[in-house]
């Protein structure tokens, strides 16, 4: 594939439907998190997805034949723009709309409650946790300098209809919170599983589901997601995401 990249980008394969996403190396790339975010909601082909602080526009690309239609949104104008090269680039535009924007101020941009759909892979660390990433757009990307927790659920109430579902990846330690705030916004916690690095080892992240105007209970937490085995390689549940083969 012949692609003009600029300065710092690479072209890396998504291993899904021939697509192909630009990634500016100054910049936070997509990881492993995102890709599981991508694959974990149970989506509709006939469904109005919204994806909360799209980067690169990695998870719109791997959703795409699974929705109707996605939107992403935007902050930092340098993926954002990237975002929508990236769209151009694998053919998308009647799939996928690209808009850079705050989030926080959703109602500049979106009808309330227009989307089936609400997919997140937020900040995760509070700024006075964790150590910052000397690099600006890694650390927007990791701690929360423009969204915090509440900022990313509100975001997604507001967008989401009734009965609409809500998709994020996270810290398995700020569950609590987490459960606590999607309450405060009418949603309630319906799908949860644990992502652990090995077997035996405590998990680094997890996958949620949620769901607008859901009773309380009824949480159904799945087997956890082992991403490694013992000797370091990807587990077979990892490569099939992924989309490696054998």
């Amino acid at each position: 594939m012949e692609v003009l990249l600029r300065e710092n980008e690479r072209l890396d394969d998504l291993m899904k439907s021939g697509r192909h996403i630009i990634q500016n190396t100054g910049e936070f790339c997509f990881s492993l998190d995102a890709v599981l975010l991508a694959h974990f909601p149970r989506l509709r082909k006939r469904e109005r997805i919204l994806d909360l602080g799209t980067g690169t526009g990695v998870i719109p690309l791997l959703i795409a034949d699974e929705a109707a239609h996605v939107d992403g949104i935007e902050l930092n104008p340098v993926t954002a723009e990237l975002a929508a090269r990236n769209v151009e680039l694998n053919h998308l535009a009647d799939k996928i709309s690209i808009r850079e924007g705050d989030y926080r101020n959703i109602r500049a941009y979106y009808r309330a409650e227009s989307f089936d759909a609400v997919l997140a892979n937020p900040p995760y660390r509070p700024v006075a946790h964790g150590q910052v990433n000397r690099i600006r757009g890694v650390a927007s990307a990791r701690h929360e300098f423009t969204a915090t927790l509440e900022d990313v659920v509100r975001a997604a109430r507001y967008a989401l209809r009734f009965h609409g579902v809500f998709a994020m990846v996270h810290l398995p330690e700020r569950l609590g919170e987490i459960a606590v705030s999607l309450h405060t916004h009418q949603m309630e916690l319906k799908r949860l599983r644990m992502v652990q690095p090995k077997a035996g080892k405590a998990p680094n992240m997890m996958l949620l589901e949620a769901v607008v105007g859901a009773s309380p209970g009824g949480l159904k937490v799945l087997p956890p997601l082992i991403v490694h085995e013992n000797d370091g390689s990807y587990t077979q549940e990892i490569r099939q995401i992924y989309g490696w083969q054998g």
